[in-house]
């Protein structure tokens, strides 16, 4: 840095010309730190394509085997099937999460009932819900929790994170969501165990390198939670995360209207 020294003209230059420095080297280094996070989505998420891509062509060459058995081609056929779907799934969420990012996408926003849908998304669940180990606390208000949001693209915020929740928690441990009014905001809240030790690095928990090698090992591509930040972004409302060790919350922060 320049010295500083006093506040004669000079001296209020060299204090101009360090902050503009300071501000150059913190872009660059965020450009720096996107350029790598876009590097390594690209490369995880083509690993991911890779995978189930190799076994439909792997089995589908098996098929061809004029000595199959019909158990072994029904188990072949529903390979194929299986991870056919998974590769919907990874080409889906990396489409939409690519039109997140770019922002090239309408709202359709109307007055909804947020506390109506998240009970609809964790009804959407119950199924999984009864057959996990987690037991599952919902706090609701007695009256709605009302916002001017587009109800299918928030639907999947809510659908995200308890997806997020209920393949990335700790077996028997308990799931907190809530959801308030505080003041003029619609506050909910999703709490949970997860299975390992978070990364302290907030901002890159968004991102699908950073779900961790057990991340391999559970259907769906990791973007969900990118998805849920870019749709809650684009309500002009938070979507921020709290880490402490093996805990992890998630609080969404909407605009809330009155009743009329």
């Amino acid at each position: 840095d320049l010295p500083v020294d006093g506040k004669s003209v000079l001296a209020t230059l060299a204090s101009n010309i360090n902050t503009i420095k300071h501000g150059v080297k913190t872009s660059q280094k965020e450009q720096a730190k996107s350029e790598r996070l876009k590097t390594e989505l690209i490369t995880n998420v083509s690993h991911d394509l890779r995978t189930p891509l190799t076994s439909i062509i792997t089995y589908t060459e098996l098929l061809k085997k004029p000595d199959l058995t019909s158990d072994e081609r029904d188990a072949y056929i529903e390979i194929i099937d299986r991870k056919s779907k998974r590769l919907k799934v990874l080409i889906d969420d990396l489409f939409e999460a690519s039109k997140m990012a770019s922002g090239n996408i309408e709202l359709d926003k109307k007055k909804v009932d947020l506390v109506q849908l998240l009970q609809q998304s964790l009804a959407e669940h119950n199924e999984t819900i009864h057959k996990s180990s987690l037991q599952f606390r919902v706090k609701n208000p007695e009256t709605p929790v009302y916002a001017v949001v587009d109800g299918q693209k928030l639907w999947r915020v809510f659908d995200n994170l308890i997806t997020n929740i209920l393949k990335y928690s700790m077996e028997h441990t308990r799931v907190f969501i809530s959801i308030k009014k505080e003041e003029d905001k619609a506050v909910i809240v999703f709490k949970n165990v997860t299975k390992y030790e978070l990364s302290e690095e907030l901002d890159e928990l968004f991102e699908r390198f950073k779900r961790g090698d057990q991340s391999r090992h559970t259907e769906g591509s990791g973007l969900g939670l990118a998805i849920a930040k870019s749709i809650v972004d684009l309500h002009d409302g938070s979507l921020d995360i709290e880490v402490d060790g093996d805990l992890f919350k998630v609080i969404v922060t909407l605009d809330a209207i009155g009743e009329k």
